[in-house]
């Protein structure tokens, strides 16, 4: 999986939670599916502990402005410098054909700048997908498969370009890596046939299920949240043969009422 989330799972995981033959090496690109509002918490918090624990730079794609952090993640990173926050660039493109622009220029910015960005986030794909001013269930755009291709075919080229450039320069801070969210608008997400081309170009899923059961009740936090990480980029190491094996990965996220978030590996 990406190493990126596990360094952000792992940094704020329980103390209950035990270390497992998890492979997290590799830059794969990941898709957060699920709720807007925690996957949002979970980009923000990847942008922040990126910048902030490996010093890297970051771009944040997202169509809404972020006017402050969420309260969560000031719990989290109270500490945050405003050096580690001048290493997240955000860009607001308010439609596909200005992501695509804004994506593209990375490209001739690499030539420009000692250090290129080395996490590249999209907020919330599904919006770019839809029309301009669309509501949540008003559709994507005619031709809705080839926008979703070619979209991703970009972030992924772009990501493998800024790998290459940060390679060439010894830089240190690469490969690039690629984290973006998509919220579908199937009951089953299976069913949603822009996920299957998402998962073209994304080789890591990170799937966010809300616990409203008794778990969430019994462990006296306002929420809890299953994470579960699957696809061809998560694999457990397996030591007989030093080959790895395809698995699901799951963890648990607690919100406490404060707003504090903390992750358990189960």
């Amino acid at each position: 999986m990406t190493d990126i989330l596990t360094l952000v799972f792992r940094a704020f995981m329980s103390q209950t939670s035990a270390e497992k033959g998890i492979s997290s090496q590799g830059a794969y690109n990941t898709l957060v599916v699920g709720d807007r509002e925690i996957s949002r918490s979970v980009l923000l918090l990847a942008a922040v502990t990126s910048a902030s624990e490996m010093g890297i730079k970051v771009v944040f794609f997202t169509q809404s402005q972020i006017q402050s952090l969420p309260v969560s993640l000031q719990r989290c990173v109270p500490n945050l410098s405003p050096e580690s926050l001048k290493k997240i660039k955000f860009s607001y493109p308010r439609t596909l054909e200005e992501l695509l622009l804004q994506v593209a220029s990375l490209h001739e910015s690499a030539h420009l700048t000692p250090t290129p960005p080395s996490l590249v986030i999209v907020d919330r794909l599904e919006n770019f997908l839809r029309g301009p001013g669309a509501g949540p269930n008003s559709g994507f755009h005619p031709g809705e498969h080839s926008s979703a291709a070619h979209v991703s075919a970009l972030l992924s080229d772009t990501a493998a370009f800024l790998t290459r450039v940060l390679e060439q320069r010894g830089s240190g801070s690469g490969p690039c890596r690629l984290i973006a969210s998509y919220l579908s608008e199937e009951d089953a997400s299976a069913t949603d046939s822009i996920l299957d081309v998402l998962d073209r170009y994304f080789q890591v899923r990170c799937t966010l299920d809300r616990d409203r059961g008794y778990e969430a009740a019994a462990a006296g936090v306002q929420e809890v949240w299953h994470i579960y990480l699957s696809g061809r980029g998560v694999t457990e190491d397996r030591q007989e043969d030093g080959m790895g094996v395809g698995v699901v990965q799951e963890w648990q996220l607690f919100i406490s009422t404060d707003g504090l978030m903390e992750f358990k590996l189960v």
